[in-house]
């Protein structure tokens, strides 16, 4: 058992990781998993998931708004990304589900502008290979070059 003096100066430290930048639950286990006891930490955890400053749902969905405004991804590749984040594969595949065609009208975007930057190359099959290695669905690239 830990004392209340033990767990609001490790609770201060974790705070201060997670408001610098929101972190998910992983990194936070990751990150204290050396320095402090694991039933404080996992009571810790707790405490933040309970007031909000640990939400892996909230955290996915700004990390993929995120990615959308700034880049061009397939599908796997955000779903890579989450996973590098140490964040749940059910929790990832609830919310890949939930949004499943707002990813798939973002990924043909994506792929489209891809396609048309690499348009001036003589070889459309490097491009083609460079999406497909990307992760992008063959169905989309077929569709692109239809187009």
């Amino acid at each position: 058992m830990y004392t209340p003096e033990e767990f609001d100066k490790y609770k201060t430290k974790v705070m201060t990781y997670i408001l610098y930048k929101k972190r998910t639950e992983s990194e936070v286990r990751k990150k204290f998993c050396s320095t402090i006891e694991e039933d404080i930490l996992d009571d810790i955890i707790e405490y933040v998931k309970e007031v909000g400053y640990i939400d892996d749902q909230k955290y996915i969905q700004k990390l993929v708004q995120e990615y959308m405004n700034l880049k061009e991804m397939s599908i796997r590749e955000i779903k890579s990304k989450l996973y590098q984040k140490g964040i749940y594969a059910d929790d990832i595949n609830d919310y890949l589900d939930e949004n499943r065609e707002m990813l798939e009208e973002y990924e043909l975007e994506s792929a489209k502008r891809i396609f048309e930057k690499r348009k001036n190359s003589k070889d459309q099959e490097k491009t083609t290979k460079y999406l497909l290695n990307r992760g992008f669905d063959p169905d989309i690239i077929s569709k692109i070059k239809e187009d």
